[in-house]
């Protein structure tokens, strides 16, 4: 029996990256999962995936900043699979552009905190009551190790993730009494598109970013999904209010090693 058999969640920012590999990884612990994206083939994609791995999914084209398109889509969720027992907020956006702070127009800050800040904002609000209807659940937000030491060219991105973890310790402290628990994963460097745009721009960056690792590489996608679905699961039952480093010790790195 997976760590998930029978639970019945959702991923935002599901397209690719983290968030399909946990899609995927859910599918292969027996959970039903919810694709949630603003690229619908993207999202078709994963949910292709998630069948391949045995499982069930349903599409949801869906822009986190939206709170009605949220509050549907968490809708259309419990309407398929009866009840809502996880989620994972993970939809991101801004961290491609890289530019000094006093090169940041509002646009992009004001879209890079709508997405990242405000959609985990979104998901807590609309998730909350579909998992007090289902009896309790686990709320798993994405952060990032990047908020804990600050990260040049991503302003915008930082200072949301940093709100993403502030926002899941109310959240803990607010619903953990009434059997939701709620916890963030912050990752470090890890091979997503975002990451490879990165390189692209600054190629001369790519060995210094596998040098700040204390493992001396970037992450595999599926590391994180392993941490978010941990966390789903019943086996971190006494876990809230938590953020997981999953960084491969970017915040333990020595410059003398």
């Amino acid at each position: 029996m997976g760590m998930l058999e029978g639970k019945r969640g959702l991923v935002t920012g599901a397209g690719s990256g983290l968030g399909r590999e946990t899609c995927i990884l859910a599918a292969r612990e027996g959970a039903r999962v919810g694709v949630l994206d603003i690229d619908p083939e993207a999202a078709e994609g994963t949910a292709s995936a998630v069948r391949e791995a045995g499982g069930e999914a349903i599409v949801c084209e869906v822009d986190v900043a939206d709170a009605s398109g949220m509050e549907s889509s968490v809708a259309r969720v419990v309407e398929c699979f009866g009840g809502l027992d996880w989620a994972s907020n993970n939809a991101a956006g801004g961290a491609g552009d890289f530019k000094l702070l006093h090169e940041i127009d509002d646009r992009t800050w004001s879209r890079t905190i709508d997405v990242c800040l405000k959609g985990v904002f979104h998901g807590i609000k609309y998730q909350v009551p579909a998992m007090l209807a289902s009896g309790g659940g686990s709320i798993i937000n994405i952060s990032s190790a990047s908020q804990f030491k600050g990260e040049a060219f991503l302003g915008a991105y930082v200072a949301a993730k940093g709100g993403v973890d502030a926002l899941t310790k109310t959240g803990a402290a607010e619903y953990s009494a009434r059997g939701i628990r709620v916890n963030s994963v912050a990752p470090g460097g890890f091979e997503t598109p975002s990451l490879i745009r990165y390189f692209e721009k600054f190629p001369e960056f790519r060995d210094r970013t596998v040098a700040q690792h204390a493992m001396r590489r970037v992450g595999r996608p599926g590391e994180v999904a392993e941490a978010v679905i941990w966390l789903a699961s019943e086996r971190s039952s006494f876990v809230t209010g938590a953020c997981l480093q999953c960084d491969g010790g970017v915040l333990v790195n020595s410059h003398m090693l």
